[in-house]
């Protein structure tokens, strides 16, 4: 799932798919992730995010169902005796597991669709061509647009869509119809067509960034995505007529009955958007998923997502109200089977021990830790020595926060088996989350002991080892966290830099993790740009504004497809620290190092002579560890009494919130959507107090790197760079650490930051 996730829908919206009794399938390229959209109930709307990488085209019917990836295209069958065994307080009616993985290169495919015989369709865009597969090739070629005279990887038109009729390729578009290696650029405006397939004549032109052509109802439809409309063409005379207006830049379609539903993206502040219609209308734009009425132009119902998801590609329509996508690495597609029905007469049948224990370890795998934990024991009360069971049983322990019982289950797996790799590394991080980190490293070191290429080993001692302030050894294990599934490297011709004389050459750091990582080690970037020619940052839009002033900086790009030339070596922001050879003791710790554009402008917060104080309780709720590093704003309530004027930059805020914050006397400073804000705006509003007191989040790093006094509230076992027990910090001189003394206790947290408010003396004027 992506790291920050909300949606809000109609109720329609969900009432709309049970009537239907479908579910919708949309694949958001951006942040690597196919998204289910399942109704559940009347008004309620599931959704399941499969990681895959970089999914585009999507194609799928009761039995089948096939993904366009960054390179591969991946094709599943409906295997409905499996669905009928998930677990979940949910019914599945179709589980679409993997069949084959067919490797095509990087042709960027767009979209899919299954032809009435069954083969499958791609449009091939860096080729500029429709093209099939077959077992002995990347992919088939099989028609072009007339005007495009030869095969190659440069990306001429912009092929991007195709529709069926009749069960066969009928219509394209292209946002161009240029003949040179991206040449559609020059004309993306208004330079997109509509091609018949069967005859190679242009049905349409003059578009602006034409997709998703459908043949429905006996009609051609398109999104005209640069305009942000739904059209309809007929491909007789040309004619062309809008059916509604969207939101957003229209990319992926999909009918039921007398319904189209639309996909809409956010428009990226890129050359490639730039001056399109759509821009021109429309300030305020989604990303989601609107129903159109066909036969009135209406919206009826729609999804929108907030957060990470800002772009989609594909929205189709799965003929299941509740199915399930099992990716090619998950265990289920390790342990689900097909066979042909001769076959399955000479099955034998499995043993009942084995069973049960399956059966536990299935709703360990789903999450149903309170009925897990009774199943694994139930197991091992017949087999106690059961070493599986006491892994899974002391792993369900620390997905519910029982450290002790997860110690107790785990070391007498180990006692057992001491080369069980999994079981040490679980069991060090049960000792880590007790406090007790020597043990802790202890136990990562035991699992590497067994397992050399232990990559998760490695990376939990890091994390160990760098809390301890033990930085010389712990930036070499924390490289490996590229070896883990979580990660994606950068993958370019280009090297990555090791730490050699680099003098002569262009750099480029990009930003990971998140947000603020990146903003801790953009300490770093003064030092390299001092070892280097040039130093390039690519970062995501909301770092961009305060990144492009670090010192040192050349140039701050989005993250995307670089032209080969641009660098000459690339380094990970959190791989600086070790090329830098950095220890406890020479941590570069000059502040200010970010500060907001210079230009921008904020709402000025009002000046009424009091001190005035920030508030941030929570980060993003889909971090993992959210519900330990969160508070509740109830919480804060002790605070707000106190002779100060208080401020808040959460975001979002729901209802109950802005409720509660009104009770409080507390100020929201930052807009309640977040896609209108980035933290140029966060350190504006930042500059404009005396002092923030928030949970380990993004906004403190922020803070601390502005030299604001920051009071930043930990749980028990924080992140790593906190270390354990100071109350300063050697990242940030202008911070102040306030420490849970016991899991989960914020009230006393909260009642010494009380204290320390009431002592505390802030300055009489302001610069």
């Amino acid at each position: 799932m992506p790291q920050r996730f909300a949606s809000q829908h109609t109720t329609s919206f969900s009432a709309l798919l049970s009537q239907l009794g479908c579910s919708l399938a949309i694949t958001t390229y951006d942040t690597g992730q196919l998204v289910l959209l399942r109704a559940r109930g009347p008004a309620a709307l599931n959704t399941h995010f499969c990681a895959l990488p970089r999914p585009m085209g999507c194609a799928a019917d009761a039995e089948k169902l096939a993904i366009g990836t960054g390179h591969q295209v991946v094709e599943m069958r409906n295997m409905v005796a499996v669905a009928e065994k998930l677990p979940g307080d949910v019914r599945h009616d179709a589980c679409y597991l993997p069949r084959q993985v067919h490797v095509t290169g990087d042709i960027d495919i767009h979209e899919l669709a299954y032809a009435a015989d069954s083969t499958l369709w791609l449009v091939n865009t860096r080729m500029s061509c429709l093209c099939t597969l077959d077992r002995e090739h990347s992919v088939v070629p099989r028609w072009r647009p007339p005007f495009i005279s030869g095969y190659d990887v440069s990306d001429r038109c912009h092929l991007n869509g195709l529709a069926m009729r009749d069960g066969e390729p009928a219509f394209v578009t292209a946002l161009g119809t240029s003949d040179a290696p991206a040449g559609w650029r020059e004309h993306k405006i208004a330079g997109g067509v509509v091609i018949d397939t069967t005859d190679g004549s242009t049905v349409a032109g003059n578009l602006s960034m034409p997709h998703s052509p459908r043949w429905y109802d006996d009609r051609l439809w398109v999104l005209e995505s640069g305009a942000g409309t739904l059209i309809t063409i007929d491909p007789g005379t040309g004619d062309r007529r809008v059916v509604a207006e969207l939101p957003g830049f229209t990319r992926g379609l999909a009918f039921a009955g007398r319904y189209a539903f639309v996909g809409l993206s956010e428009v990226r502040e890129t050359n490639v958007f730039a001056g399109l219609p759509l821009t021109q209308r429309t300030a305020e734009r989604h990303c989601g998923v609107w129903v159109v009425d066909i036969r009135t132009g209406e919206t009826v119902a729609y999804t929108v997502f907030r957060g990470d998801v800002r772009e989609l590609f594909a929205v189709t329509l799965v003929p299941a109200r509740h199915p399930h996508v099992v990716t090619p690495d998950e265990p289920l597609a390790r342990s689900s089977y097909a066979l042909p029905d001769e076959a399955l007469g000479d099955v034998v049948p499995e043993d009942p021990r084995v069973v049960r224990f399956q059966r536990a370890l299935a709703l360990a795998r789903s999450q149903r830790f309170d009925e897990a934990i009774p199943a694994l024991e139930a197991v091992l009360a017949e087999e106690p020595d059961h070493v599986q069971a006491l892994y899974h049983l002391g792993a369900c322990h620390i997905a519910e926060d029982r450290w002790l019982r997860a110690v107790d289950a785990l070391s007498r797996c180990v006692a057992i088996r001491a080369d069980h790799a999994e079981a040490q590394n679980s069991l060090g991080m049960a000792y880590s989350c007790l406090g007790d980190w020597e043990t802790a490293i202890e136990r990562f070191e035991a699992a590497i002991a067994a397992d050399q290429a232990f990559a998760t080993a490695r990376f939990n001692r890091s994390l160990g080892l760098l809390r301890l302030g033990r930085y010389r050894e712990g930036w070499p294990d924390y490289e490996c966290r590229w070896q883990l599934p979580s990660f994606e490297r950068l993958v370019c011709p280009q090297p990555e830099w090791q730490g050699e004389d680099i003098s002569g050459k262009v750099l480029l750091v990009h930003t990971e993790q998140g947000a603020g990582d990146a903003m801790q080690f953009a300490r770093f970037l003064p030092i390299v740009a001092k070892r280097c020619r040039k130093l390039i940052v690519a970062a995501t839009e909301n770092l961009k504004p305060i990144l492009q002033q670090v010192e040192g900086v050349d140039h701050v790009r989005l993250p995307g497809r670089f032209e080969a030339d641009t660098f000459d070596v690339f380094c990970p922001i959190m791989s600086l620290a070790h090329r830098l050879e950095i220890e406890l003791d020479t941590i570069p710790a000059a502040v200010p190092y970010l500060t907001a554009p210079p230009d921008l402008r904020v709402d000025p917060v009002p000046d009424r002579g009091r001190p005035r104080i920030g508030f941030v309780w929570r980060g993003s709720p889909t971090y993992r560890f959210e519900r330990q590093r969160g508070l509740s704003l109830e919480l804060l309530a002790p605070l707000v009494d106190l002779p100060f004027d208080f401020y808040t930059l959460q975001t979002p805020l729901d209802e109950a919130d802005l409720t509660r914050l009104e009770e409080f006397g507390i100020e929201p400073l930052e807009p309640d959507n977040p896609a209108k804000t980035h933290f140029g705006r966060t350190a504006a509003c930042l500059g404009q107090l005396d002092l923030l007191i928030c949970s380990d989040t993004s906004v403190s790093h922020l803070a601390g790197a502005m030299n604001l006094p920051t009071w930043i509230l930990l749980h028990h076992e924080p992140d790593w760079r906190w270390m354990t027990e100071r109350e300063d910090s050697p990242w940030y001189p202008s911070v102040r650490l306030f420490r849970q003394k016991t899991p989960g206790d914020w009230p006393a947290v909260i009642a010494r930051v009380r204290k320390e408010l009431e002592l505390q003396r802030f300055p009489t004027e302001r610069d």
